[in-house]
C-alpha cells in the first residue's frame, strides 16, 4: 500500500508540476492519502494521451500521459500478484495474452530504457512469448535498448507464455524457460 501510494504521488507530480505532500507514516493518514490520491490521478489520467509530462526515471525524457496510464496498469496489475500472494489461499489469477505482452513490451521498451542500470558486458537478450519476440541487447556504458534488427544467435533466451515471462521480467514467481547465461537478465531485473 505504502509503494503503491508513492506510485501515485509520483504521477500526480509528473503530470501536474505540483509535488503532493509527505506520504503519512500511520496506516489510517496513509489509507486517506491513497484514496485522495487515487481519485486525484483518476482525474488527471482524463487528459488526452498524447499531453506531454515529466518522467520520474532517470534517463525519461519527456512521456505523456498515456505513458502514465499504460505504466499504471502494469504497476498494479504486478503488484495485484504480490497482494495475492499472501493470502492464505492465494488465487491463480493468469492475465490474458493480450494484456501480459502489453507488460512485457512496456517493460522493455519503456522502462527499462529508462531505469535499468548500464550493464556490466556485452550480450544479446532474445524475450518470446508466444509469437511475439523482442531483442534487447547490452552494451557497457549504455542501457538496455530494445533492437529488433540484431543478427545472430541470442547470448540468453526468456520464452513461455506471455503471462510466464511477465512475471519472470517483474521477479515474481513463474514457469518461464530460460537457455543460456542467465546473468545477462541481470541488468533487466525489476527493481
Amino acid at each position: 500500500m505504502t509503494h503503491l501510494t508513492e506510485v501515485l504521488s509520483y504521477t500526480i507530480d509528473a503530470i501536474t508540476g505540483h509535488h503532493t505532500e509527505r506520504r503519512p507514516t500511520e496506516w489510517p493518514d496513509l489509507l486517506g492519502h491513497w484514496d485522495g490520491a487515487r481519485l486525484v490521478v483518476r482525474d488527471i489520467l482524463r487528459l488526452p494521451a498524447d499531453h506531454p509530462v515529466a518522467s520520474p526515471f532517470p534517463h525519461g525524457g519527456t512521456i505523456t500521459v498515456g505513458d502514465w496510464t499504460r505504466r499504471l496498469a502494469h504497476e498494479f496489475a504486478i503488484h495485484r500478484l504480490d497482494a495475492e500472494s499472501a493470502l492464505p489461499t492465494p488465487r491463480r489469477t493468469r492475465f490474458p495474452t493480450g494484456f501480459a505482452e502489453d507488460g512485457i513490451d512496456e517493460y522493455l521498451a519503456f522502462l527499462t530504457p529508462r531505469r535499468a542500470p548500464s550493464p556490466e558486458r556485452d550480450g544479446v537478450v532474445e524475450v518470446r512469448a508466444g509469437d511475439r519476440g523482442w531483442t534487447v541487447v547490452l552494451r557497457r556504458g549504455q542501457g538496455p535498448q530494445l533492437d529488433e534488427s540484431t543478427p545472430g544467435t541470442p547470448d540468453v533466451t526468456l520464452t513461455g507464455p506471455a503471462d510466464d515471462v511477465y512475471r519472470a521480467l517483474w521477479g515474481r514467481p513463474h514457469a518461464a524457460g530460460i537457455v543460456g547465461d542467465d546473468t545477462l537478465l541481470d541488468p533487466l531485473a525489476a527493481p
